[in-house]
């Protein structure tokens, strides 16, 4: 119900803003715009975005059916399951599903979002499968897209190449405030579900969460002491020498445990395919739905009206340029990506819109698009709460980011 509305709701909105610039600007190009906008996300949302998913479906299924059939999977689960029993009380004790969500959060973290979405959608079809109300979001699965929403990123490297690429001289410097920012981020999606669904709050979680805290303190603190340089090769070299080690871990642990690793991995691979020709038309809907909203110029009237606002109670306004970072970043990663950019060519990487623009990047993750994307190939129709949930602990995190950058940046 909730994507059926916000799905009529960008292209009504994009329509109204479109005949007033027609009728009351004399902009006699705004309709070609729009429908320009639709035939090119059309195109690019299946050849840029399902297409390019092939190869790492394809790829890193096999490798999860490998993992499944080795036992990896279950001793994952089982080494973690008195957190996700927690977090997740309706899936059945040491279910597979359990290890193979921790493998999504695992890559997220590291940074990996082309290994992380194979392994989402796995667990979301994991989850379907036990669920009793087919095609109803599930408690399990509510939880598990607004964490996976939540962005949570230890390694936010394509924002340091990003900040490179524009003329950087400190293109390091955001990552305290990235990560800060995301683990409030994805604390706040833990609290923000877990009150709506009614958890347990016992020791047991309690010392999870802190300890994970903890944890990740002592990552940011050792960080921190480190160059600039050598920041970026420790972000660099760890992300991709721990895939690598998880990749040749799985296939060597399959051929220890007798399992026929090729076989394995063909039979796994094959869903990679189904699973994109499943996912199409979710993605096109909504992508396109997103470029029509967004090139009516609705998402420029909501920056100047919170720009207003923001001068209006005499609060000092100087984050309001890098909003448009943080308003896309919901709907669009590459929409998000390009804001950024743009604010860092306007105002410089190193100025303090060009950083907050960076950390509003790292701080939250494309919640409708991974909406449509991980309920689409389920058949998902029924979101629930998912959107509320997960639109609400993204705004806890941009007014986190807000907070956070004026601590470092200013």
């Amino acid at each position: 119900m909730a994507l059926n509305i916000v799905f009529i709701a960008f292209f009504v909105i994009a329509f109204i803003i479109a005949l007033i610039k027609f009728f009351v600007d004399g902009d006699t190009t705004i309709f070609k715009t729009l429908v320009d906008g639709i035939f090119d996300s059309a195109k690019s949302s299946v050849v840029d975005v399902a297409f390019s998913l092939i190869g790492t479906m394809v790829f890193f299924l096999g490798l999860m059916n490998i993992a499944e059939k080795a036992g990896a999977i279950n001793w994952l689960a089982r080494k973690l399951n008195p957190l996700m029993k927690r977090l997740f009380p309706e899936v059945p004790d040491g279910h597979p599903v359990m290890g193979e969500m921790v493998m999504n959060f695992s890559a997220n973290i590291l940074g990996l979002d082309n290994a992380a979405t194979p392994f989402g959608l796995k667990s979301m079809q994991s989850l379907e499968n036990i669920n009793p109300n087919k095609g109803t979001a599930s408690n399990a699965q509510i939880m598990f897209l607004v964490l996976h929403t939540s962005g949570l990123t230890l390694i936010p490297l394509s924002i340091f190449t990003y900040r490179i690429s524009v003329g950087s001289t400190d293109a390091t410097s955001v990552f305290i405030p990235c990560v800060l920012g995301t683990v409030i981020t994805t604390l706040a999606s833990i609290i923000v579900v877990g009150i709506k669904q009614k958890l347990k709050w016992d020791a047991v979680l309690l010392a999870w969460i802190i300890g994970l805290i903890a944890l990740v303190a002592v990552l940011m603190i050792g960080v921190s002491h480190m160059s600039a340089a050598t920041k970026s090769t420790f972000s660099t070299i760890s992300g991709n020498l721990i895939l690598l080690i998880i990749i040749v871990a799985i296939i060597v642990g399959g051929a220890y445990k007798k399992v026929s690793v090729f076989d394995a991995f063909i039979e796994g691979a094959k869903e990679g395919f189904n699973v994109v020709l499943k996912i199409i038309p979710y993605l096109v809907g909504m992508l396109v739905a997103i470029r029509v909203f967004r090139d009516s110029g609705a998402l420029g009237y909501i920056v100047d009206g919170i720009s207003y606002v923001i001068h209006a109670t005499g609060l000092n306004s100087d984050f309001v340029p890098a909003l448009p970072t943080a308003i896309m970043r919901p709907f669009s990663g590459s929409g998000a990506r390009g804001m950024m950019i743009d604010a860092m060519k306007t105002y410089g990487p190193d100025s303090f819109i060009g950083k907050l623009s960076s950390t509003f990047q790292g701080t939250t993750d494309t919640t409708f698009y991974i909406l449509a994307l991980y309920f689409g190939s389920v058949g998902i129709k029924k979101v629930r709460y998912a959107v509320w949930a997960g639109l609400f602990a993204d705004i806890i995190g941009v007014i986190a980011a807000i907070i956070i950058a004026y601590i470092f940046f200013k």
